[in-house]
């Protein structure tokens, strides 16, 4: 049975320092889309492109800008500068999440030299390793691995299946979602005359505070020193960040995005879906790189970089592609062209 409580349209007001436009008396108990949400429920308008449903919406409130307060539409008015981030934090009073409850369940395994604060949970199944230390407020979802040397900080929360391999220290509020693996080996390989010979992974893995790790992503340990997320970094699902990656603070990366070995990515940075980061790089503050964009060289200046080709017709791909094999032979004949013109 929900707990979560409801609030008026004037305390949510009140409490994050929003206007109100409406009757402020109305009790919220939700959160939903503007397409879905019902008289009790909160909506937002973010995006221009939903305007339109603002009208039809039943609502019992929406977060909107100040050029949308007085729009069609008989719910009460949040106003906010920016409605999505208003949402946000109104939407994290309605989380119904039962509180961990402190202990370590029987079945899990734990070494004697590990180190658990009395208000800690370790679920179900869990394996916690030698010179393991589990901070205040922790909760360890079911399976989880804490390996050799491992560190998770005050009140973060590996929610199940979470792997911390070994030397993976996890900052304060650290949340890392189900089939995460940090601190696993490196890709450190030397060829020698005719076969590889494995090169050892000796660092660890530093994770700041408050950083968000999704699901059945990987962060590899170091070679000497440690692969590193300053706080508040935020990684999507099924990423991967090779040995000695530096990712700076309130960077945040989409899914299926790869970052090779000893890039270090600056702050405040932003890194679309599938986008592939080649090794020993140097990415400055605030960069935006789109989806699916292959980085080949550093980037020095802030901006915002792409390198995929649009979306084409097939017909129309297949011909450009074809052309695009004789391009370095257009260009020398352009080449010759201005050479003989310019005598």
């Amino acid at each position: 049975m929900s707990t979560t409580p409801s609030h008026t349209v004037a305390e949510l007001a009140a409490r994050f320092g929003l206007e109100v436009r409406g009757d402020g008396t109305r009790a919220i108990g939700g959160v939903a889309t503007l397409a879905t949400a019902g008289a009790d429920q909160l909506g937002f308008l973010a995006n221009p492109r939903y305007r339109a449903q603002l009208a039809r919406s039943a609502a019992g409130a929406v977060v909107v800008r100040a050029g949308d307060a007085d729009a069609d539409g008989a719910s009460a008015r949040l106003v906010a500068a920016d409605p999505y981030v208003a949402f946000a934090k109104i939407a994290a009073l309605f989380v119904d999440r039962p509180a961990a409850t402190p202990g370590i369940h029987p079945s899990s395994v734990v070494a004697a030299s590990a180190r658990i604060a009395a208000s800690a949970s370790i679920g179900p199944q869990c394996v916690i390793e030698d010179g393991a230390v589990i901070e205040d407020g922790v909760d360890i979802g079911p399976q989880c691995h804490v390996g050799r040397d491992c560190t998770v900080g005050a009140q973060s929360r590996l929610v199940a299946r979470v792997t911390l391999v070994e030397r993976v220290g996890l900052g304060r509020r650290v949340l890392v979602h189900p089939g995460a693996v940090l601190g696993a080996d490196g890709f450190g390989l030397a060829f020698d005359a005719d076969h590889w010979i494995k090169v050892p992974q000796l660092g660890g893995v530093r994770i700041g505070d408050d950083c968000e790790i999704g699901a059945n992503t990987t962060i590899d340990r170091g070679a000497l020193d440690d692969t590193v997320l300053e706080e508040d970094v935020r990684l999507d699902n099924q990423i991967q960040v090779a040995h000695n990656v530096t990712i700076g603070a309130h960077t945040a990366i989409a899914g299926c995005a790869a970052i090779a070995g000893s890039t270090r990515i600056g702050r405040y940075c932003l890194i679309g879906g599938a986008a592939g980061i080649l090794g020993h790089l140097t990415i400055v503050d605030r960069v935006t790189i789109t989806a699916m964009t292959l980085v080949t060289h550093s980037i020095r200046e802030a901006g915002e970089y792409s390198s995929a080709s649009p979306m084409q017709e097939s017909r129309l791909w297949r011909r450009n592609a074809a052309r695009l094999r004789h391009l370095d032979e257009l260009a020398r004949r352009v080449a010759a062209i201005d050479k003989g013109s310019s005598k």
